[in-house]
């Protein structure tokens, strides 16, 4: 690094090859990539070292969840049923829940930087032109960084909340406030339908809170294969969720700051509880990220490459890795484009030839073709790649294959009367995978071997051979492939 005051002068800029705007999982492994390369990196963090997901998001919302599906697993088979009486104890929850949130403190995450050889400079900062970042820091002065060869926005997304008479007056909970309540509301509405949604839903009632969720649409989790939603709406009615479809709020009044709130709907009626959390969406943390100093607009979404190379910025030196790029809003997917991208930073300034194609070094190709996630509620559900719907709509042609996992012994060993189902996408004219998608309890341990198989294009010939252990629920691989074997053309 090179500061101003060492060549004499006053001004307080501080030079560094790498500077990265957001310090979570994303801008982490981005400044990884470009440090372990022997470029100078500096991130900027306003908040927690961290980022979202280690607050506020997976880590949170997964120790939330984690228990009830604990005492699920042990009440779905006869002898550990008769030992897992009671309800959880949901100070005991919360407290587990802080441990793994480090109390909201990022003393840890810090500690790793340091060890990694990253600067950090903690504040707020936007871009300033190309290759300038001006932070605002915490005492109320300004720090000015240039970057030398790349410049790399990691800031992520915030919650996106309605326009409704009433919400700017009443405090509402957001994904924020659904994962670090301290306390364990008597009634909570949910508005959405998504993944926060169902979450946060499964995981207040199992603490004992009354919830109702309210959907706009026709269902849950619309984005997936139609028996994901119908599958987990089962399993939240059967825990006492409330889920009413085609309704929306309209309008909502709370009297006072720590009193009820009542909910006028679509529907006309009324509806009463003690918080309401909205899981409508979320926004670009990029409204006051300077981008109209490069030539963006403010609060908008920033158009990569497949190296994470933001377009229409002249030059090739800023960079956009995680959700704020629109690519695929999930954390494990910000650190894989975060290592795609530090990559190609370190091979840009060290003139070396990138690898850009298909499943190449410097591409993040996986972004557009085999993207996993499991959602985890009870039962959980775990997808990768693309929905039939979405690969009919692409003009593929495919054989739809399913299969009822609980025909497995394995699943039938590990829950008395397990329900779930597996779906498998078949491209007919490239003969392997392109989705699969499974719903029943405990299956997102199975969803990677899915990823590799669409990531890696293996040959339905080829995966004949990947025998699966006995009695294990992988075996459900052997029986969508005897399905597809034995079906009709067309069929699955």
């Amino acid at each position: 690094m090179t500061t101003a005051a060492d060549s004499g002068t006053n001004a307080s800029t501080d030079t560094y090859d790498v500077i990265v705007i957001g310090a979570g999982p994303t801008g982490e492994n981005l400044a990884d990539r470009t440090r372990q390369a022997g470029l100078t990196t500096v991130v900027v963090e306003a908040e927690l070292v961290g980022g979202e997901c280690s607050y506020w998001a997976c880590i949170p919302s997964k120790a939330l969840l984690r228990p009830q599906a604990a005492l699920d697993a042990a009440r779905a088979v006869a002898g550990s049923r008769e030992a897992a009486g009671g309800r959880l104890d949901a100070a005991a929850v919360l407290a587990r829940r802080d441990w793994w949130t480090g109390n909201w403190k990022d003393d840890g995450a810090v500690s790793w930087l340091d060890s990694a050889g990253i600067d950090l400079v903690r504040g707020r900062g936007r871009l300033d032109g190309p290759r300038r970042v001006v932070v605002d820091t915490p005492d109320g002065g300004e720090r000015v960084l240039t970057a030398r060869h790349a410049v790399a926005v990691c800031t992520g997304t915030r919650a996106q909340l309605p326009d409704l008479p009433g919400i700017a007056d009443d405090h509402v909970w957001t994904s924020r406030d659904a994962t670090s309540s301290p306390e364990v509301p008597g009634r909570l509405v949910v508005v959405g339908g998504g993944v926060v949604c169902v979450e946060m839903a499964t995981a207040w009632r199992s603490l004992g809170s009354e919830v109702t969720v309210l959907v706009r649409g026709s269902g849950l989790l619309p984005r997936w294969e139609p028996f994901v939603g119908e599958l987990v709406a089962d399993g939240m009615r059967a825990a006492g969720v409330d889920i009413r479809t085609g309704v929306s709020v309209t309008e909502l009044r709370r009297a006072s700051e720590s009193g009820p709130i009542t909910l006028v709907l679509s529907d006309g009626t009324e509806l009463v509880t003690d918080e309401i959390l909205f899981a409508t969406g979320r926004v670009p943390h990029t409204d006051a990220l300077g981008l109209e100093t490069v030539g963006l607009t403010p609060g908008s979404w920033l158009d990569v490459d497949d190296t994470c190379l933001v377009k229409d910025v002249e030059g090739g030196w800023l960079y956009c890795a995680g959700d704020t790029n629109h690519r695929a809003l999930l954390t494990h997917q910000g650190k894989y484009q975060g290592r795609i991208a530090g990559a190609a930073i370190a091979a840009r300034a060290k003139g070396e030839p990138l690898d850009t194609a298909p499943w190449g070094r410097h591409a993040a190709t996986a972004d557009n073709v085999a993207v996993p996630q499991v959602v985890f509620t009870e039962p959980e559900a775990a997808a990768v790649g693309i929905t039939a719907e979405q690969a009919e709509r692409e003009g593929r042609r495919v054989r739809i294959v399913d299969y009822e996992i609980g025909n497995v012994s394995g699943a039938g060993l590990y829950a008395d009367d397990y329900k779930g189902k597996a779906r498998a996408v078949v491209d007919l004219d490239r003969g392997h995978l392109v989705g699969v998608t499974f719903v029943g309890p405990s299956v997102g341990e199975m969803l990677h071997s899915a990823t590799i198989a669409v990531a890696g294009e293996v040959p339905l010939e080829r995966l004949w051979h990947a025998v699966p252990a006995f009695p294990t629920m992988s075996e459900v691989w052997l029986r969508l492939l005897e399905t597809y074997r034995d079906a009709p053309d067309g069929e699955g």
